[in-house]
């Protein structure tokens, strides 16, 4: 169902003209518009990384194995849904990869800035996108399942969102979430990525679980890198000079491919059952109660 944000009117008509008070979003180049007011840059991220991002993520051994992971997490605990959407799309390299694994299924996908939703809508074209604030979602009982990927980090009101979220899940509705792990890990690296926060476990937990949601699924990823990962951020903290965002995406194809090797061996551990304590980020699988 729709949710108004302006008279707070729940409806299912089928566009998105409130029978209450008139609103309706903008809608630009097929892109509904919920708070254009929120368009322009600011201190969640940085509108520049999306052409970055865009150009890395097909081959880049990280957003390839966690493509697979959320793929994975969707078909063992979400093998019946019908629709989905992805809070914070970005580029859409994560609804491209849903959407050949999925094909049936209504596919929707979220930005706060129009700029990654155009590199998201040449990737997914079976999509429907929107220019969103994720604390201001506008629906109630919508979507089967919901997945932010490394995107709550960026908000202070994270708190927030995961509400917002559980609003927009049908009941028994499932919530996929990947975010950075371990204080220990914040570097410059963090800062460039405009985040606020890394998550401890308990943090998260207590968190999802306030939301109003029963975790089915909590583990870690990237446990298997996580010696390198410590010694990249030593190696950034003795050399303070000037951090280029770029650099931490130049890697050797050598290594490249021996990096994806290993996290895809984690992965196979992730499918049988084990769930790691430690690692460079966390997934949560949790379910609407």
């Amino acid at each position: 169902m729709k949710y108004c944000p302006f008279c707070a009117q729940v409806f299912e008509n089928s566009d998105w003209h409130c029978p209450n008070c008139g609103w309706k979003p903008e809608k630009r180049d097929n892109v509904l518009i919920f708070a254009p007011e929120l368009e322009s840059p600011n201190s969640g991220f940085r509108s520049s990384s999306f052409a970055l991002l865009a150009s890395l993520e097909a081959n880049y051994f990280w957003f390839r194995v966690r493509n697979e992971l959320i793929i994975w997490a969707l078909e063992k605990y979400g093998a019946k849904i019908s629709s989905f959407m992805e809070i914070g799309c970005g580029t859409g390299f994560v609804l491209q990869g849903i959407a050949r694994s999925f094909p049936e299924i209504r596919l929707a996908g979220s930005e706060i800035y129009t700029k990654g939703i155009a590199f998201a809508a040449e990737r997914c074209r079976e999509g429907e996108f929107m220019q969103m604030d994720a604390r201001q979602c506008p629906f109630i009982d919508e979507f089967d399942a919901i997945g932010a990927f490394d995107v709550i980090e960026h908000i202070e009101a994270d708190n927030k969102v995961l509400k917002q979220i559980y609003q927009s899940l049908k009941p028994y509705g499932l919530l996929l979430l990947t975010v950075p792990q371990h204080r220990w890990l914040w570097s410059k690296v963090d800062e460039n990525a405009c985040h606020i926060r890394r998550y401890t476990k308990k943090e998260l937990h207590d968190k999802i679980a306030l939301a109003g949601f029963n975790i089915l699924r909590s583990t870690s990823f990237v446990t298997s890198l996580l010696p390198c990962i410590l010694l990249s951020r030593l190696m950034r903290q003795n050399n303070p000079g000037r951090f280029v965002a770029e650099s931490e995406f130049q890697i050797n194809p050598v290594l490249n491919q021996f990096f994806e090797k290993i996290l895809r061996l984690e992965l196979r551990l992730i499918q049988n059952g084990v769930s790691f304590p430690v690692g460079g980020s966390r997934l949560v699988v949790a379910e609407k109660i």
